[in-house]
């Protein structure tokens, strides 16, 4: 018994150390700012994390805009789910992956206009939260200039928050951003010869 005592002091007082350092920790951030966040990487989960901040903000009464580069042909579950929404705003612009649609042209059409339609969601203001979904496929293709969506993204409202999802995101946007989570894959179902399933994959 005394010695699950001295276990259980020295517990708490390990505890009540770390607290202090942790307190002290968020006390000393001070800034608040719109966040520019990258999810990239080969592993699945950076689209999924994206639309799990988007309900996050939907949850903190402020509206959010989902701006789709790439996919666009899919029915999604989340999408379904966020479009019952009034506080959020969905636009699909792109034509399916480029392995479907193989006509570079279109691609670079297809993202123009989604770029466009960006640019004027974030010029509008209102938005807590804009969900800019598979634009480092965009870049990494040169559908896009990355100079000019990096000077897009710097003319953002101040307190707009935005996140950028997509494989391979390139270095410039790296550096611009204030958050960059990677997706590493450690197992996949697809190497088993599972096919891509409704509620998990789309």
């Amino acid at each position: 018994m005394t010695e699950d005592r001295d276990e259980a002091a020295r517990h708490q007082e390990k505890m009540a150390k770390r607290k202090a350092v942790q307190d002290a920790e968020v006390a000393a951030k001070t800034v608040e700012k719109g966040l520019l966040m990258v999810h990239t990487g080969a592993g699945k989960g950076k689209s999924t994390a994206a639309f799990g901040l988007a309900l996050r903000m939907l949850g903190r009464g402020r509206r959010v805009g989902v701006v789709q580069f790439i996919k666009g042909a899919w029915s999604t579950g989340e999408r379904g789910l966020l479009e019952a929404y009034a506080m959020l705003e969905w636009h699909s612009m792109g034509e399916g992956f480029t392995w479907e649609t193989q006509d570079r042209a279109r691609d670079v059409a297809a993202c123009r206009r989604a770029w466009e339609q960006a640019k004027r969601m974030m010029a509008a203001g209102d938005l807590g939260l804009l969900v800019l979904d598979e634009l480092c496929i965009a870049l990494r293709y040169d559908y896009l200039p990355l100079e000019e969506v990096l000077a897009g993204l710097a003319a953002r409202p101040a307190g707009l928050h935005v996140v950028v999802t997509g494989r391979n995101a390139p270095a410039g946007l790296i550096e611009a951003a204030d958050m960059v989570t990677e997706m590493k894959p450690v197992k996949h179902h697809f190497a088993a010869g599972v096919k891509a399933q409704a509620g998990i994959e789309f």
